[in-house]
């Protein structure tokens, strides 16, 4: 077995602390990685205090990975060593499914195995996350990172750009289209950077006054106070799509009237409870369209990095080492980050030594 160092929970109530452990050795279809940077993403919070019910324990989150390839199996033709790549919310699948063979990895019927708190596939137990040394993952399920992006920056590419970009996609957002981004956050600011770069006028909804600026740096075209009734009311009826990332319960009534007839508000925030219920009939009377988007399957997701890599799109980031990580997620709860930290794996030296 592979040794491995990295920092998880051993249980809900405990911050997360180093660990020891082992993964698979590299079998002949996969590729081991050092693990050079890897996003903090408020799923990984989610799960270490199991706030969605589901964690087993102890858990390693981390699925924003970014690091070099250090060792391939006989049968791997899609990476080599020395190679830039990265891994993002899944390490496998069932690959048999209607879903996988389309390429929607991510809507796999049999469960896609999450690249921390997965049933691993190959030797059993559970698979672990990011916030670690190293890994061990299926070729399929590796990606290749750009190389004028800054990989640091392009780490929370890997859940934050994908979970934006495959909506933003699917529901063909373009030219002429005004597209409304609801929250300022890891997912918004990728989501107003991804559809500006789609070519589309962004109206980026925000609580926040102090975000409107920071909303138009990013490439915003409007920012609208959406507690504020009149900035609302202006929009009313106008939205061809939007895009919500908030991951807590808040009214969805205020967002779909925003929408033309026939258009659709697309959730990608997961709240802990659920939101209140839409009314009916703010749907039915515009035949308006309540939707839910996952990440992306791994083409979409190769497609998106290689897109932003066309447009330079990287995630605005804070760098920390390890040891903050506890710190780092008190300060996500607080929304006290612009806009994803990316913890710095050379900061694990020094536990290895030890």
């Amino acid at each position: 077995m592979l040794e491995s160092i990295g920092y998880g929970a051993a249980a809900s109530h405990e911050p997360l602390d180093m660990m020891r452990f082992k993964r698979r050795e590299p079998g002949a279809d996969d590729v081991q990685i050092d693990i050079l940077y890897c996003g903090v993403c408020h799923s990984d919070l989610h799960t270490a205090r199991n706030e969605w019910g589901n964690t087993v324990y102890p858990v390693v989150p981390g699925h924003e990975i970014v690091g070099r390839v250090t060792r391939v199996g006989a049968h791997v033709s899609r990476s080599k060593q020395g190679d830039l790549v990265g891994v993002g919310c899944m390490v496998d699948s069932c690959q048999r499914c209607a879903s996988c063979s389309e390429g929607l990895e991510q809507y796999c019927e049999n469960g896609f195995v999450g690249t921390y708190n997965g049933e691993e596939m190959h030797v059993g137990g559970m698979t672990f996350g990011g916030y670690a040394s190293n890994i061990v993952v299926n070729e399929k399920f590796v990606l290749r990172i750009p190389d004028n992006l800054d990989p640091a920056a392009a780490a929370p590419l890997l859940c934050a750009g994908i979970t934006t970009f495959s909506p933003l996609r699917h529901w063909k957002v373009g030219k002429g289209h005004k597209v409304g981004i609801v929250g300022l956050g890891g997912l918004g600011h990728m989501g107003i950077k991804i559809a500006h770069a789609m070519g589309a006028h962004v109206v980026l909804f925000t609580t926040s006054k102090g975000k409107k600026e920071d909303a138009l740096r990013l490439g915003a075209d409007e920012a609208v106070l959406s507690t504020d009734r009149s900035e609302m009311a202006a929009h009313e009826n106008s939205l061809d799509f939007i895009l919500n990332t908030v991951a807590a319960p808040h009214n969805l009534d205020a967002f779909m009237v925003l929408l033309k007839r026939d258009r659709t508000m697309t959730l990608v925030g997961a709240p802990a409870s659920p939101h209140p219920s839409p009314q009916v009939f703010n749907l039915i009377l515009k035949r308006r369209q309540l939707a839910g988007s996952l990440i992306g399957g791994i083409a979409e997701t190769q497609e998106m990095l290689d897109f932003c890599g066309e447009h330079g799109i990287v995630s605005d980031i804070e760098m920390i080492p390890i040891q903050k990580i506890n710190d780092a997620f008190e300060r996500m709860l607080k929304s006290d980050v612009k806009y994803r930290f990316v913890i710095d794996m050379a900061s694990l030296a020094k536990e290895r030594s030890e």
